[in-house]
Parts: C-alpha cells; structure tokens; sequence
C-alpha cells in the first residue's frame, strides 16, 4: 500500500523506494519511545538531511536536490505511509519556498546552502497567536524598525519545532492595522536567528499535546532582527506566505494520503488474519465495506493532492485545488484512523499496534495548519461566490 497506485515516472518511483528504504531503519518501537518520551527524531531528522530529502526544493546550486513540489508529495506521503512521522520535519520544505520566492541573492546565498547540508534548521513558522488564531490578519505581534534593526515584541503559539529550529521565518505586523490601506497590507516577513537569542529575548515554552508534536508558545521582548533578514518589502509579507500555505496544505495533505494508506494496509493485513467465531473478520461486511469504503476515499482525495502539486509545480493559481486537498485528504486519513481502530478492536488501544499513536497523529489534521470550517468558508467565498461568512 506504501507504493503509489497511480502509474509515475521511473525517477518517481526511485525516490518512492528510497524514502522506504529510510523509514525501515525507524520502525515502531523508535516512534514509540519517542512518543513516550516526548522526544524530537532527530536521527531521523539528520538521516532525511543526508539523504538530500529535506533539501529536495532547494536548487541545486545552494546545494538541494532541485525537485519540484510533485516529488516533495512523494516523499512526505511515503514517510506515513511508513509509519514515521514527518510533522517533525515537514515545515522546512514549505517555510523556505518563501526565502526561494521572495528573498534577495544575498539572503538565498547565506542561508540555503546551510540548510541543504542540515549544518541549519529552518521548522519553525511563527504566525499564529493565541488572540488571532488564524486570522492573520489580526496578529498584534509587532517589528518596530530602529536604525539597521528590527525590534520585535509580542508572542506567538502552536510555534512548533521552535526548540529543535535554528531559524524562525516570523510574520510580524510592521505598520499599525488602523494606518494601512489594504487590510493585507503591513505584516512583513523575517527569518530570526534563534540561537542568537534563545532564552533573553526569546523565551520558548514547550506545550504538552496529546500527540507529540514538539509545538511550543514563544515570547518575544524587544528582539533584535538585523535589517537585511527582512524578506522582500516591508508590508507586503501577508502575501508572500500566502503561496508557502498553498504549499503547505498540499504536503499536508499528502502527509494525510500517507497516514490513510498505512491504515488501510493495516486493518486489511488485520481482517484476513484475525479469526473470531471461525472464519477471518474480514469476511464479515461489517469489516469488510468500511476497509473498502476507506480504501475508495483515500483514492478520490490522492487525486485531489496530485492535481494540486502538479498546478502549484507548473506555477498555476491553485488556491481552491490547495484547500481542496487538504480537506480531502485529512478526512480521508482521519476516516481510515477510525476505521482501523474499529477493525482492531481492543488491540488497537494498544500501543505496540501504534494505531492509537498515528490516530492521534492524523487527528490534528482536522485543525490544523487550517481547520475544516475555514477551508469551507474559503470555498464558499472565493470559489462559489457566496457572500463572506466571517
């Protein structure tokens, strides 16, 4: 099930295979004791470095492997499809297409080859706060120009990897709301240097979640961010994420189709060998019709992703494909969790299974990066032309 269904290039197939080859060497017992622990994979963070992985959007000439959005799908979906978990780690292919996009040569030439080679870690994206949440537009957190520096204050939350991150891309409110004249317009953008001030003027706070997912809250006191790491113009940063969410929606939710696949295979693997009043539960339509009716939805939402990463690849608006897809294919993942869990029965709560654990992990797609309701708003709006709900 790990492999794709969908007929694909031979060098889509080689990094298939390879990113499986990866994942053997992590099997479930490291992600339990990981879980257990709260622990960061850091192992498996370094083995996706050094395998160019997480570098894959980076041009070759910083260093990357110069792959497209299409194969970074690839290689997040078979990273579930596995059993591992690539929410450690996910953020540093979306949050760079940012400094790709809209950073200078200088910028580009300091930081991206660091990052190719794993000697720097940018997962941390600092947007949301705790008064906002995901209206961005409304974040207080503020970058006061002084001189050749910014000087930043406010707080940010559900900051994941901001402990295990050398680099935060932070999104940072440059001009008052009430003194812009587009209401996009006076958020700017930054990359902060993380060790330069962790624990002065940067103070991270773990956050226990019911998954382990290395989030945090971070507080920010009168930060110094030099000039030159402000990315492109100031003001306009609202829109240069805006394209890095596409991206992230359509890894996510290949993350999703990966997490769908692991399920499916396993209740299947379950219901044929698994025999209760003498014959296999899996002949039992009761079983059988939710692992088959799983099965068609996952398919129908990997669909929806590979339309989205071949528009995004091809430079095409793919707004609606993007939320499209992860809607889609987060309620396709969290459909198979709860299918898998039910086929299981009482071995699923157990933790040798590591059902419960990638449940929990799959279930976070429901919220997050954008909830359901909001990716329903956007459709109703922006695509439908219903009149704005919120």
């Amino acid at each position: 099930m790990a492999q794709t269904d969908h007929p694909e290039t031979e060098d889509l197939a080689d990094i298939r295979a390879s990113v499986r080859a990866l994942c053997a060497n992590f099997p479930g017992e490291y992600w339990r004791k990981l879980d257990r622990e709260r622990g960061y994979p850091g192992e498996f963070v370094t083995a996706l470095t050094t395998a160019g992985f997480l570098g894959a959007l980076i041009p070759e000439q910083y260093g990357g492997s110069g792959l497209s959005i299409v194969e970074a799908v690839a290689i997040m979906e078979e990273i579930q499809a596995c059993g591992c978990n690539g929410a450690a780690c996910h953020a540093q292919m979306y949050t760079m297409g940012t400094l790709l996009r809209h950073g200078s040569a200088e910028q580009k030439e300091r930081w991206l080859p660091a990052i190719a080679a794993g000697d720097l870690r940018l997962q941390a994206f600092g947007v949301t706060e705790p008064t906002s949440g995901t209206d961005t537009l409304a974040l207080r957190t503020t970058a006061e120009r002084k001189g050749d520096h910014y000087v930043v204050n406010g707080q940010k939350i559900w900051t994941s990897r901001a402990e295990h991150s050398d680099l935060m891309l932070l999104l940072a409110r440059t001009t008052p709301r009430e003194d812009v004249m587009r209401r996009t317009a006076g958020l700017s953008v930054f990359v902060v240097d993380m060790r330069l001030a962790q624990g002065a003027n940067i103070n991270v706070n773990p956050i226990r979640t019911m998954m382990n997912h290395a989030t945090t809250e971070v507080f920010f006191d009168d930060l110094r961010v030099p000039a030159e790491n402000l990315i492109g113009e100031e003001g306009e940063g609202f829109r240069y994420i805006l394209s890095g969410m596409n991206a992230e929606r359509i890894l996510i939710a290949a993350e999703c189709i990966g997490d769908a696949k692991w399920f499916i295979e396993k209740a299947t693997a379950y219901a044929k060998e698994r025999t209760v009043f003498g014959r296999p539960i899996g002949q039992n339509q009761g079983v059988q019709f939710p692992i088959a009716r799983a099965y068609a939805q996952m398919r129908a939402a990997e669909l929806m992703v590979r339309d989205a990463a071949t528009r995004y690849a091809a430079g095409r608006d793919c707004g609606p494909e993007a939320n499209m897809a992860k809607l889609l294919a987060a309620d396709a993942s969290w459909a198979a969790a709860e299918m898998c869990l039910q086929t299981h029965g009482g071995f699923g709560f157990a933790e040798e299974f590591d059902i419960e654990r990638k449940f929990r992990e799959t279930r976070l797609y429901q919220v997050a990066p954008i909830s359901t309701n909001l990716i329903l708003a956007y459709l109703g709006e922006h695509v439908l032309g219903l009149p704005r709900s919120y």
